[in-house]
């Protein structure tokens, strides 16, 4: 991808994300997950790529997560505020990541941080696990949005990710966003594909 392109779906994403958080009421299109919970999510992932962040600037290592089960309870945990403290942590954390990684040199960038699974990675990383986070879940959201909503660009690149990570040698044809749901594990309408199960 271009550079800057994922600081531009950083960007696009919160606002698509916010826009369709304001109703946090009901389930999540996501299995076990209220919109809460997802909401939750998004806000500690913001928190958590801060870190990373912190990490390159300062060269103090600070994990994303004390762990996984922390992780899991801190969503948890949020997604019992109410839907005001909510949009309030949603907001703060991604103002907050946007300053930090604004603040980076250019040798910052170049830093090398560990992701929440263990993948040793270049601080120019961080706006696209970030970018794939409040695209992805914008859509999670199941407020009516679909994949095809989400730039042409940025499904192309998760596309690419994505395949590569499943280790997939073909795709499936048809249309790109049901190709990106498809292999995200969301719901699509491409026929005669098995089931790859959720990512991300």
């Amino acid at each position: 991808m271009a550079p800057g392109d994922a600081r531009n779906w950083v960007s696009f994403g919160t606002e698509l994300f916010l826009t369709h958080a304001k109703d946090l009421s009901g389930p999540s299109a996501l299995p076990r997950w209220s919109r809460k919970h997802l909401a939750a999510h998004v806000a500690a992932n913001a928190d958590a790529l801060g870190n990373l962040v912190h990490w390159a600037r300062t060269g103090e290592r600070t994990p994303m997560y004390a762990s996984s089960d922390q992780r899991n309870a801190d969503i948890e945990a949020g997604s019992q505020r109410s839907e005001a403290q909510l949009t309030s942590w949603l907001r703060d954390s991604a103002r907050s990541l946007e300053s930090a990684m604004a603040e980076l040199t250019p040798e910052q960038w170049q830093a090398e941080v560990v992701t929440a699974q263990g993948r040793t990675v270049p601080a120019t990383e961080i706006p696209w696990l970030r970018a794939r986070e409040v695209c992805v879940h914008a859509v999670d959201l199941g407020t009516g949005l679909a994949f095809d909503d989400l730039p042409e660009a940025f499904l192309s690149a998760l596309v690419a990710e994505i395949q590569a990570k499943r280790g997939l040698d073909a795709l499936p044809d048809g249309p790109l966003p049901d190709v990106a749901a498809y292999l995200a594990g969301r719901p699509h309408s491409l026929t005669g594909v098995p089931d790859l199960g959720p990512w991300l």
